[in-house]
């Protein structure tokens, strides 16, 4: 039973540390970042089972990872005035061509972040663009304004 406890206290832990590097951390991970969670899930894995190598230590701890799973998707789905608790809400990041600079800085993203996004979405000028959100899962949905764009990659706009 050790073994459930410990696996809600890490789940929730790996929640709240995911929710602090920002999603839009989580959209792509580096090679440095990749490594990070790869030896961080052993850390987990090893903290949980306490060198516990057992299939019935292993089949509890991924089994109470699932079930705390299922149990936060229930709880979004029957009381939605806990989903922004969950998931953050997608946040506007460009309107009518124009960056939102608060909402940058929030999720620590850069203007070249912001712009390889944009040249990925084959967007070309940030002109062209009436709404950018950052989605919960750390990707851009782009909105173009009809008709838009000349060619070359996305401009450096002045900060407003």
């Amino acid at each position: 039973m050790e073994i459930v406890f410990r696996a809600i206290v890490i789940y929730f832990f790996l929640w709240v540390v995911t929710r602090a590097v920002g999603r839009a951390a989580l959209g792509e991970l580096s090679t440095f970042q990749l490594l990070l969670y790869v030896t961080m899930g052993d850390l987990v894995q090893q903290a949980i089972t306490q060198q516990d190598y057992s299939v019935t230590a292993g089949i509890l701890a991924v089994g109470t990872f699932a079930v705390l799973t299922v149990v936060l998707s229930f709880l979004k789905f029957r009381i939605p005035k806990i989903r922004p608790l969950i998931d953050p809400k997608p946040l506007l990041i460009i309107k009518d061509g124009k960056l939102i600079q608060d909402s940058l800085r929030s999720e620590l993203m850069t203007l070249d972040d912001l712009m390889e996004a944009a040249r990925e979405g084959g967007i070309r000028r940030f002109a062209d663009v009436e709404l950018a959100v950052l989605e919960d899962d750390g990707k851009i949905s782009f909105f173009q304004r009809n008709g838009g764009g000349k060619s070359g990659a996305p401009e450096r706009p002045a900060a407003t």
